[in-house]
């Protein structure tokens, strides 16, 4: 955590405690907050990977399990962009003019 931010008000980050008053004040500052930004960064990627990459299967209940959640998941976004398409098709469809 930058040393200029409030530890105790998280919600609240962009409100400095006290003001940068010098130029290596604001080095200072751009540092820390460019570090801090860094390791979030790191942090949502390995969280992204973590939640996205398919993990590997140990035995084969395990895969058929997988195999099966995946089958299912597939269905359920092709009847979800299906029922989406048949309400709100209209908007992507280019209406033609009579002249």
């Amino acid at each position: 955590m930058p040393r200029l931010f409030n530890s105790q008000n998280r919600s609240n980050m962009t409100t400095p405690t006290t003001p940068p008053s010098t130029l290596d004040d604001i080095r200072l500052c751009k540092e820390e907050l460019s570090q801090a930004l860094h390791q979030k960064g790191e942090e949502i990627d390995s969280l992204w990977h973590d939640v996205f990459v398919p993990q590997k299967s140990s035995t084969k209940g395990e895969l058929i399990t997988s195999i099966i959640s995946n089958s299912i998941t597939a269905f359920d976004a092709f009847m979800l962009v299906r029922k989406l398409m048949h309400q709100y098709g209209s908007l992507f469809t280019r209406k033609k003019h009579r002249r």
